[in-house]
């Protein structure tokens, strides 16, 4: 049983690095720049598959009710944020400096919850951690020395949709929506959404100019973003059901760690030694929130 854990790990692992270099390419080599098409394409391709798997029983998703789908919305809304403000992030951003600040969205999460559960005694290991990936967040545009001040404003917006999105799904009271049904709702309101706005936001006229438009290098990193999406998120559901909320961490930090560490030989980076320090301390924080969780729950 154990060896299974480890191998649906490096599993989710591999999906995990081998997308976030696939979108990057897309993103930053090619330069499609137009993340209602993009992130679109991969939501209808990931809705498409998910809708397709659970018909024919290769995934237990159940009949989704209307109630339902309604109650989830502000979490599908939140997730729209998320894939909209993160791809035009990455576009601009390192992927080591994009996951720094995406550290940060655990600061985003810990203060909605202060405010929601004020009477929830305060950890000071989790406390430390939120200090190092704000201190992080905050010090790496200082630091960075290709400082795209539109890739951190959009930076911080995803990190404000993820933090949001975590605790919104971690305090979602209903019990009628399984996680990939959640993922469903969130792909197909995307769609819609993503849709109506490639018009008003210039995507889809600018796509028409687009001179990879019909590369084939293009179309096979676009189908590989999708297909990479959709299987990451079978990785992730498949290994989120077979291990704890703290070891499942361990699995993220270690694939962000991979990543970070492969991508200056895919991609050119220029990093300095003060924003690799801004780099470590927030992953070192990373860790410490990890190691704050299994704490947590060996005491429960």
């Amino acid at each position: 049983m154990q060896w299974r854990r480890h191998i649906n790990g490096l599993a989710f692992s591999f999906v995990f690095v081998v997308s976030y270099f696939t979108n990057k390419f897309v993103l930053s080599v090619l330069k499609f720049t137009y993340p209602t098409l993009f992130q679109g394409w991969q939501t209808f391709i990931g809705a498409a598959l998910l809708l397709l798997f659970g018909k024919f029983g290769w995934v237990e998703m159940s009949r989704i009710t209307r109630s339902a789908a309604l109650s989830w919305l502000p979490g599908s809304l939140l997730f729209v944020g998320n894939i909209y403000a993160g791809s035009r992030a990455l576009s601009r951003i390192e992927i080591p400096f994009f996951f720094t600040l995406q550290n940060s969205s655990h600061v985003v999460s810990y203060i909605i919850l202060k405010v929601v559960n004020r009477q929830e005694k305060t950890q000071w290991l989790k406390l430390i951690s939120i200090c190092f990936m704000l201190l992080s967040a905050i010090n790496l545009p200082l630091h960075d020395p290709q400082f795209d001040y539109s890739g951190y404003l959009w930076a911080v917006g995803h990190l404000l949709c993820v933090g949001a999105y975590r605790v919104f799904q971690g305090h979602y009271k209903s019990s009628n929506l399984s996680d990939l049904e959640q993922h469903c709702i969130n792909y197909l309101f995307s769609v819609l959404l993503l849709a109506i706005a490639a018009h008003p936001t210039g995507d889809l006229t600018g796509a028409l100019e687009f001179p990879s438009l019909q590369s084939y290098t293009f179309h096979c990193g676009c189908c590989a973003s999708a297909l990479l999406g959709f299987l990451l998120l079978l990785a992730t559901v498949n290994l989120k059901n077979g291990l704890s909320l703290e070891h499942f961490g361990v699995w993220i930090f270690l694939s962000k760690i991979t990543a970070m560490f492969l991508s200056p030989f895919i991609f050119y980076m220029d990093m300095n030694a003060s924003s690799l320090i801004c780099v470590v301390t927030s992953h070192v924080g990373e860790a410490l929130l990890v190691y704050s969780q299994r704490l947590s729950a060996g005491m429960t």
